[in-house]
């Protein structure tokens, strides 16, 4: 038997995790839990769960070989707590949309045919993504899924934006900057213009999605003016793993020099790199800041981080001819003060001044009042973003989340 309000999961798929959350669409958008099935692809699978209701807290092991024998052991659990009927309709996040889907839509399976055609501009992402559409799909074949494209907030950059230097034949084939985070961004202009009011969301805006993946994007008038990932969600700043921007020669020098192809190559920038690959200990940012003081390459690890944030703020500032809001999210963006203090120091040319104890404090504003740029601290929350986009698309009617 159907609930009596609409009730949408949102599915987030990573590498080797999915983040799921349910949420009842009523007169306000209420999330019924959440949680995640990490390590997926290892022996030592778990499934975590956090709810409204005691007994949906938990955290037990699964058999996860792969992505859709993992969705299997949620939508086996969803079935044994509340009934097969017990969904309305399933939202996911899809990496790339790629050069056709700009706006988010119900996944057909023409749609899922496209989407096989584009794995190759985001083969880290969209197999997986695609798997988990067709388990569900299997296990309830009437039930209403949703794409949501983490491109599509930047899918109109201006044209200056979009082109890479490289030979026109290659445009044709759609390879062009899309930038990623686009779903977290579209949640914080949201809720910026809820804090802050609308006359902030339509000013000068760099949002800066700092977490285990890292990107800033420049916002006006609502609109996406550029952003620091490209093609692929390896470019921009250092991240976790990733590397960021790197010469293109290093391509062709490590070919040489150590015969590496370039799947090896691939498997450096995105696994080996960033955070990681500089200190050689850990990927955390938490890690890295605790043993900082004793260990030189954390230490460098975290400066770097810093200072590339630093200068896409500032090359972000000279495209947007000024700024107005800085605004900090994302796991490092929105728990980590020394790094946002270290990222502000020495931007008072563009008129940042934050407040120490506020900063520490992870207030709302940390910016001081005299500072010309606000600089605030939102959590994100993709997940709402996509339950929201779920009733849009599908006229459930509830946008609004309590």
């Amino acid at each position: 038997m159907q609930p009596a309000n609409p009730r949408i999961l949102t599915i987030n798929g990573g590498s080797s995790s999915i983040k799921f959350a349910l949420f009842e669409a009523g007169d306000s958008l209420r999330r019924i839990l959440e949680g995640g099935i990490e390590r997926i692809g290892l022996p030592e699978a778990s499934l975590r769960v956090k709810g409204l209701n005691q007994a949906d807290n938990f955290l037990r092991s699964v058999m996860a070989p792969d992505h859709a024998v993992a969705v299997g052991a949620l939508m086996d659990w969803i079935e044994e707590r509340s009934g097969r009927d017990v969904l309305t309709a399933v939202g996911h996040r899809v990496v790339h949309g790629g050069p056709k889907y700009s706006q988010p839509q119900r996944i057909t399976a023409e749609m899922v045919e496209e989407l096989r055609r584009l794995s190759p501009f985001d083969p880290e992402h969209l197999p997986e993504e695609i798997l988990l559409t067709e388990a569900f799909h299997r296990r309830f074949p009437d039930l209403p899924q949703v794409a949501c494209f983490d491109t599509a907030f930047h899918h109109d950059l201006p044209r200056v934006a979009q082109l890479l230097p490289i030979p026109r034949r290659y445009e044709a084939q759609g390879v062009r900057r899309y930038g990623f985070h686009g779903l977290s961004y579209a949640f914080l202009l949201g809720e910026l213009a809820r804090v802050a009011g609308t006359e902030a969301a339509q000013g000068r805006v760099i949002l800066a999605h700092l977490g285990n993946g890292a990107s800033l994007a420049a916002v006006h008038h609502g609109k996406a003016v550029d952003t620091s990932m490209g093609f692929t969600p390896v470019a921009g700043m250092p991240m976790s793993t990733r590397s960021g921007d790197l010469d293109p020669g290093l391509v062709w020098y490590l070919a040489r020099t150590e015969k590496m192809s370039a799947k090896q190559f691939n498997e450096m920038v995105n696994f080996q790199s960033g955070l990681l690959g500089v200190s050689e200990t850990t990927s955390d940012m938490r890690d890295l800041l605790d043993s900082e003081t004793q260990d030189v390459w954390a230490a460098e690890a975290v400066a770097l981080f810093c200072y590339q944030a630093k200068k896409w703020i500032g090359s972000f500032a000279a495209a947007l001819g000024g700024l107005d809001t800085l605004v900090f999210a994302g796991g490092i963006g929105e728990n980590a003060p020394p790094v946002r203090a270290r990222i502000c120091d020495g931007l008072g040319f563009l008129g940042i001044e934050l407040v120490e104890k506020c900063n520490a404090a992870n207030e709302g504003v940390i910016s001081a009042a005299a500072s010309r740029v606000a600089v605030r601290v939102i959590r994100t929350d993709e997940e709402c973003m996509i339950a929201k986009t779920v009733c849009r698309v599908l006229g459930l009617g509830c946008n609004k989340e309590n």
